[in-house]
């Protein structure tokens, strides 16, 4: 028994890490190879998303890829990931608490992210990227991959194996905790932003219980970037 539950800790571990690097690797590619002398790091940062499409379209294979990978490490445990993720009897409140999170998460992360642009060597400057591309197809890409790829998949990766097969190993708050700095360096771009909005989501996860509510967070935060993008380009 007990070997069982470190195989599954190792697995889920694995899983996690492996999107991690994969895809931090491929942003640092399209960030560095934009690199300017005088360059802070928010303006090295600023240039992962450069080429948006090809950006997205890493996140989406990266993502999907290795969704067979969790979804059997589920299956073989006997667990039902759609109990996982929600129960009709505490739906409603499950949503509530999704919709608060995102509305908390957004105001301390856009808090945060302000500072940071306060910091010597770190906020941008007039050599970081402004604008972005932007067409249907851009948008479309958008919409599946901070939306609905990155709301579901990575919930399940980052929170999910976290709780689920980790915690028996470690606890549940380390394992979650250890998974949240992985969040943040897939997402290392935004300067620390992913990690304090992960423990605001770890935070109402752990009040329902369902990853429907960390699912929604990170659903309606891509909706408000993609949003808030598309006004500022109107």
């Amino acid at each position: 028994m007990e070997e069982k539950k470190f195989s599954n800790a190792k697995r889920a571990v694995l899983i996690v890490t492996v999107l991690t690097f994969v895809v931090a690797f491929f942003e640092l590619i399209f960030a560095f190879t934009q690199y300017q002398q005088g360059m802070t790091i928010g303006d090295v940062a600023s240039y992962v998303t450069n080429k948006h499409h090809i950006y997205l379209l890493l996140l989406i294979i990266a993502n999907l890829g290795l969704l067979p990978s969790a979804l059997l490490l589920y299956k073989e445990n006997g667990i039902s990931l759609k109990d996982e993720i929600y129960d009709k009897k505490t739906l409603g409140k499950d949503i509530l608490y999704g919709i608060l999170g995102f509305i908390v998460s957004e105001a301390i992360g856009d808090g945060f992210g302000w500072l940071i642009e306060y910091i010597p060597g770190i906020g941008t400057t007039d050599l970081a990227r402004h604008g972005r591309e932007l067409n249907t197809g851009v948008v479309i890409m958008d919409i599946i991959a901070l939306i609905f790829v990155s709301g579901i998949c990575k919930e399940i990766y980052f929170r999910g194996l976290a709780k689920r097969f980790c915690a028996p190993v470690f606890g549940e708050m380390t394992a979650l905790l250890l998974f949240n700095v992985l969040f943040a360096v897939l997402d290392w771009h935004n300067l620390g932003v992913s990690f304090i909005i992960g423990l605001i989501w770890i935070f109402f996860y752990r009040k329902t219980g369902h990853l429907i509510t960390p699912m929604l967070c990170h659903a309606l935060s891509g909706a408000f970037y993609l949003a808030w993008s598309l006004i500022a380009l109107a």
